[in-house]
C-alpha cells in the first residue's frame, strides 16, 4: 500500500469538532471527579474521627482552597452529568445527526456553564 496522504501528528495544530471537545471534557471530568472525591472522602474520615477533627475539617473547607476544592468537584460533576444527560437523550435516538449533535454540545457548554456559575455563587 503506497499511501501519499500528509500525516499531520502534532496534536496542538488539529481543530478538534465542538463534539469532540465535549466528548474529551466529559471523560476527564469523569477522572477528575474521582480523584477529587477521594480528597473530600479524607476530609470526611477526618471530620468523624472526633471533634478536633471535625473542627479541622470545618476549617479546611472554610478556607480558600477548600471552597475551590468543593467547588471545582461540583463543576465536575455539573459538567459530567449535563453531558451525561445529553448522551442519554442521544441514544433515545434525539439529535444523533451532525447538526443536532453540534446543537447538544453546545447546549452542554451554556446549561453547564450557567450551572458552575450559580453553584459557584452559592459556596462563595
Amino acid at each position: 500500500m503506497n499511501d501519499k496522504r500528509p500525516v499531520n501528528l502534532d496534536i496542538g495544530t488539529m481543530a478538534l469538532p465542538i463534539t469532540a471537545i465535549v466528548s474529551i471534557l466529559h471523560r476527564a471530568s469523569g477522572a477528575f471527579i474521582f480523584f477529587a472525591v477521594a480528597i473530600l472522602f479524607a476530609l470526611l474520615g477526618q471530620s468523624l474521627s472526633g471533634p478536633e477533627g471535625f473542627a479541622a475539617a470545618q476549617e479546611c473547607l472554610n478556607s480558600f482552597i477548600g471552597k475551590l476544592l468543593v467547588w471545582g468537584t461540583l463543576s465536575g460533576v455539573i459538567y459530567h452529568s449535563v453531558a451525561g444527560v445529553k448522551h442519554l437523550i442521544m441514544d433515545a435516538g434525539i439529535g444523533e445527526t451532525m447538526e443536532g449533535g453540534i446543537r447538544g454540545a453546545q447546549l452542554v457548554f451554556v446549561v453547564s456553564g450557567l450551572l458552575i456559575v450559580i453553584a459557584g455563587l452559592w459556596i462563595w
